[in-house]
């Protein structure tokens, strides 16, 4: 086992926010029971060389099989975030790189990856359609791209006001977006879905509680 943390030009500046408060409030809010039972669900089906999007500060990594992940190479913009995964990275079985990037500009060769895993972050990144493209880019054929997020909701009345308050959210929530339709946004990238659940989680309020799990496959 081995770790190894890069970084990168691109990675985010962060303020004294970003450093301090934001990874405490992110960590705090995507390891809620509710997030953790989706996470259970999806980051097990993981296999083979694995990059996960928008690792944050690590708390996917429990659930890997270590059966099936040959290395795991996690990519994220919050320096803060990624020195927690460090920590857990590790305590892996398998070999672990962290680079500190975004998914828009993920450091990895064509074809390179079997598995793209994206958990509680496409409602972040900046460019989804950049990144959605990257994964595209960046998986073998035959390739999997795993997917757990929160976003717009089935329900009209809910949807409506999602709409209505989420640039505000985006100021109070580090940039996160209440609105974001994931099916779509893989559709819409060259990805087709080869299995989808879409519901809302148990316990978590409906403005941010629809969620979106499944397996997508590049065309």
């Amino acid at each position: 086992m081995s770790v190894h943390v890069c970084g990168a030009q691109q990675a985010r500046k962060e303020g004294v926010f970003d450093r301090f408060v934001s990874p405490w409030l992110v960590h705090g809010a995507c390891s809620l029971p509710p997030i953790s039972e989706q996470r259970q669900k999806i980051v097990p089906l993981a296999e083979g060389v694995v990059v996960e999007f928008g690792m944050g500060s690590g708390l996917n990594m429990p659930f890997y099989d270590a059966n099936k992940v040959k290395k795991l190479i996690g990519i994220d913009p919050s320096k803060a975030l990624m020195n927690k995964a460090h920590v857990t990275a590790k305590t892996m079985p398998f070999d672990v790189d962290l680079h500190i990037v975004g998914a828009e500009n993920t450091p990895l060769e064509d074809q390179s990856v079997d598995t793209v895993l994206v958990t509680y972050s496409f409602c972040t990144i900046p460019d989804n359609a950049s990144a959605v493209r990257e994964a595209r880019r960046v998986l073998k054929p035959g390739g999997q791209l795993l997917f757990s997020e929160h976003g717009l909701s089935d329900k009209s009345s809910t949807a409506k006001w999602q709409n209505r308050l989420n640039s505000l959210w985006g100021k109070v929530a580090g940039g996160c977006h209440l609105n974001r339709n994931v099916e779509t946004l893989l559709l819409d990238e060259g990805f087709d879905i080869a299995e989808i659940e879409k519901k809302r989680m148990r316990g978590v309020p409906g403005l941010l509680g629809f969620n979106y799990r499944g397996i997508a496959k590049p065309r």
